[in-house]
């Protein structure tokens, strides 16, 4: 660790973009954000560095935004990760913040971690040996992990594992029905979105403790969307699977799909597996539904008009109320329902349409809240707390880091 710099990096890539926040961290060990912002639109035209200072680091070419905050945005020409990467860095050198106290990336597979780790050469072997369990994320990842190691050398990189969340699942929640030497190879439910949910329990502790710690179904719902079941802190059940194809429809992606689907489609397509991959998770879940978008507020504006549009988003709220539903019998009944992600925590429609009908379970919403998206959501007198709380990933990296680097 540098000691002259104690700043964390979260780092958060996806296919098309590189999400980052800058925190320091304050006496009471909790991670305080000093700056925040993404490369989008990676490997095509328009892409652009644009940032947030929460707080003033150095001169820098920003113009002042709302709430007293620095803003700025950059031209980046990128035409992949590891070239936005890199100059995702050097612009950091520009803004005095480097050295680096660590750097943290999220890792969405990481088989049976159970905790974040320092990225060392085994990891990255280990990482790449299971690319094929996730080829829309892992590539990326890897790929910027390897790109930060080269230009940060001195600097620790860790893996915080979307998976670790859920490593702790019962047996029965991990086993998939299909052979047995297939799981003892590895193929088996593992969950996803661990960081959010994390992050999401952390926040509900703070509301409310008592409720945190009883049975808890947290919904994130966004592009990608699943349900987690906790109880007593502990996750027991959760809808995505060996991959994050798996669980509740999503804005590309299929959730769970009978596979005698998927041996229809090679048989009568010839699909290449590069296709197939392609189709269940690119060109599937609301895209494919309504076959005209992915995005859930597209498809709220247009369904008085379009029954395609109106059939996407009923059959996504369809399934997360029968998720709430099954992992309630999981749970033996529900104290607090959370809705995070971007949908959760920014659509009324979407949770009212959720909790319609599941009074019960003891849900009752208090729709004036709800369509201020306040955070305490249930009317009083609702048996079941029903809360939309922002979730924040990046957070849960930095605060994993300091953690881990604070036990060496």
């Amino acid at each position: 660790m540098h000691p002259e710099n104690k700043n964390i990096l979260a780092v958060n890539g996806g296919s098309s973009s590189i999400k980052f926040s800058l925190y320091t961290m304050e006496r009471d060990r909790l991670p305080s954000k000093l700056l925040s912002g993404k490369i989008d639109r990676v490997g095509k035209e328009g892409s652009r560095l644009t940032y947030t200072y929460k707080r003033r680091i150095k001169e820098a070419p920003v113009t002042n935004g709302r709430n007293g905050h620095l803003n700025g945005e950059l031209p980046v020409n990128a035409k992949d990760a590891k070239e936005a990467a890199s100059f995702l860095l050097d612009w950091l050198e520009t803004q005095g913040i480097m050295p680096l106290a660590a750097i943290g990336h999220r890792v969405v597979h990481g088989l049976q971690h159970k905790h974040a780790a320092i990225i060392d050469d085994a990891l990255l072997t280990e990482l790449k040996a299971i690319v094929a369990y996730d080829p829309d994320h892992l590539p990326g990842e890897i790929d910027l992990i390897e790109l930060f190691r080269q230009k940060t050398k001195e600097t620790p990189q860790i893996a915080c594992f979307d998976t670790a969340f859920h490593a702790g699942l019962p047996r029965l929640a991990k086993l998939l029905p299909i052979p047995r030497r297939y799981d003892e190879a590895g193929v088996q439910r593992y969950g996803f979105h661990g960081l959010s949910y994390a992050y999401i329990l952390e926040e509900l502790t703070r509301i409310d403790a008592v409720k945190a710690r009883g049975s808890v179904i947290i919904a994130h719902l966004g592009s990608g969307a699943s349900l987690a079941a906790i109880k007593d802190g502990v996750c027991v059940d959760t809808t995505m699977g060996f991959t994050p194809t798996g669980g509740i429809v999503m804005g590309t992606r299929t959730g769970d799909l009978d596979p005698g689907v998927i041996w229809y489609l090679l048989q009568k397509e010839q699909l290449t597996p590069e296709q197939l991959n392609s189709l269940i998770n690119h060109e599937s879940g609301l895209l494919g539904v309504s076959a005209t978008s992915g995005d859930m507020q597209d498809l709220l504006n247009r369904e008085s008009s379009d029954e395609r549009a109106a059939e996407a988003v009923e059959l996504f709220c369809y399934q997360v109320k029968k998720a709430v539903g099954a992992f309630s019998a999981v749970l033996g009944g529900v104290d607090a329902l959370v809705f995070t992600g971007g949908i959760g925590e920014r659509s009324p429609v979407i949770r009212s349409r959720v909790c319609a009908g599941l009074d019960y379970l003891g849900i009752d919403l208090d729709q004036k809240a709800n369509g201020q998206n306040a955070i305490v959501l249930a009317a009083e007198g609702s048996r079941t707390a029903v809360y939309a709380i922002p979730t924040d990933e990046e957070w849960m990296i930095a605060r994993t880091v300091d953690q881990l680097l604070n036990q060496q």
